[in-house]
């Protein structure tokens, strides 16, 4: 697979709605017989909101109009979206740029599989995770009728099938210099965000409610001098507790950008994209018979990237403490599944790191489930080779024993696939 992880981007082209860098190694087609993603008929969407979308037309669910914000309680309740995920967007950097402003943000709710983002005068975009094609892109209008139409939209590719998504239709988190408007100053640059990001260069153009010890972020800041960036950022852009004041809150269903929602998301974006990619190899490789010993190696290569991410190698430490103030990080937690001691991959550090056992939770996604065998047997086997101790590169050693110990018990008692050589840890 190459070499995936995304630092800072230069955005220099002004006015450009979409940006690309080059990979390494190139992607599967979209159109290869064993993607399919634009053939419906073979290849029929299997996500959430494909889902949602057959059990609208044939009358077995009914979503509720509701006033100014239409239809976004109902789609958030059908699709189990909880609103403590509320992140805000006021930068115009999306679908529906021209509505978006500083006092009219797009708000972005998520799950493991799927976004969902509504502003105040737009429509709902849907951003959804099919467990083998990627992401699925969908809107809804904002009229009332019997049977809400969920329109699938593939000119969202235009921006979300590209270098910056790993050559799947995937999901792109990006942070700029945002002036009071709205506009993102592309002529300072700007930045992709993941878990590996500096702290310093994230947000930009988003709110972000909460607080982090310590650290700075350009959340909440807007560019009054782009002679001078640095002055943007202050004591007051970095500990908002809500979004009261700055837009009219009695349309929107939270007053909280949560800097813990935010986190996750920043590693559930990336994540996903991998699991997508290496799935497309694997399933093209096999549809056109890759040698055996071909395909062997390129799945090794493929796996250590997948990996290294899942297992936060590079996640960039935390500055301080962070808290949110949503009620997320207590809703997200919940979730589990834990093992007999009460443990699971959903509960928080925030201290140091963002998870308490760095293993991604997307670990029980349906897109990993989803994997050919011969993609999950790759990183089964360098997980162990990591969790073991069996891999001795200095840049493992901040996985320490304690914790190899306690993703390995997490994982033999809740990942039902899980292969019977993942045994007590002994180095």
């Amino acid at each position: 697979m190459g070499r995936f992880t995304l630092r800072a981007i230069a955005l220099i082209a002004a006015g450009a709605a979409c940006f690309a860098e080059l990979n390494d190694k190139l992607a599967p087609s979209i159109d290869h017989p064993a993607i399919g993603y634009f053939n419906y008929l073979k290849h029929p969407a299997q996500d959430a909101v494909a889902d949602l979308k057959r059990q609208v037309e044939s009358g077995k669910v009914q979503l509720k109009f509701d006033g100014e914000r239409g239809y976004l309680p109902a789609v958030l309740d059908a699709l189990h979206v909880p609103i403590e995920s509320q992140m805000a967007v006021f930068s115009k950097t999306s679908l529906q740029a021209d509505r978006i402003e500083p006092g009219n943000p797009r708000t972005i709710f998520f799950n493991d599989s799927v976004a969902v983002a509504w502003m105040h005068t737009g429509f709902i975009e849907m951003a959804s995770v099919d467990p083998q094609e990627g992401v699925v892109f969908y809107t809804l209008e904002q009229q009332r009728g019997s049977r809400p139409n969920f329109i699938r939209r593939d000119d969202c590719l235009a921006c979300h099938h590209s270098d910056l998504t790993l050559g799947v239709p995937g999901m792109i988190l990006r942070s700029f210099y945002t002036l009071p408007d709205g506009r993102p100053k592309l002529i300072l640059g700007g930045f992709m965000t993941d878990h590996h990001s500096p702290f310093e260069e994230r947000w930009g153009g988003w709110y972000v409610t909460g607080t982090m010890v310590h650290g700075r972020h350009m959340g909440n800041a807007m560019l009054a001098d782009p002679e001078h960036p640095e002055q943007m950022i202050s004591d007051e852009t970095l500990q908002v507790a809500s979004l009261q004041g700055k837009f009219d809150m009695n349309v929107y269903l939270s007053p909280h950008s949560d800097i813990v929602a935010l986190l996750v998301f920043n590693h559930q974006m990336h994540m996903t994209n991998l699991i997508t990619r290496v799935g497309w190899e694997t399933r093209c490789a096999l549809y056109d018979k890759a040698q055996a010993g071909a395909l062997a190696a390129s799945l090794r290569e493929s796996a250590k990237e997948l990996v290294d991410y899942l297992l936060f190698i590079d996640e960039a430490a935390l500055p301080g403490p962070v808290r949110g103030n949503s009620g997320f990080a207590e809703k997200f937690a919940a979730e589990g599944p834990s093992d007999s001691h009460g443990r699971s991959l959903r509960q928080f550090d925030l201290e140091k790191r963002i998870f308490r056992y760095p293993c991604s939770y997307l670990i029980y996604s349906k897109g990993f489930d989803d994997l050919p065998e011969q993609a999950r047997a790759a990183i089964y086997r360098r997980m162990w080779q990591i969790l073991s101790g069996e891999e001795k590169g200095e840049r493992y050693a901040r996985l320490a024993r304690a914790d190899r110990q306690a993703i390995v018990d997490i994982l033999r008692e809740t990942k039902k696939d899980l292969p019977a050589y993942f045994q007590p840890v002994t180095q």
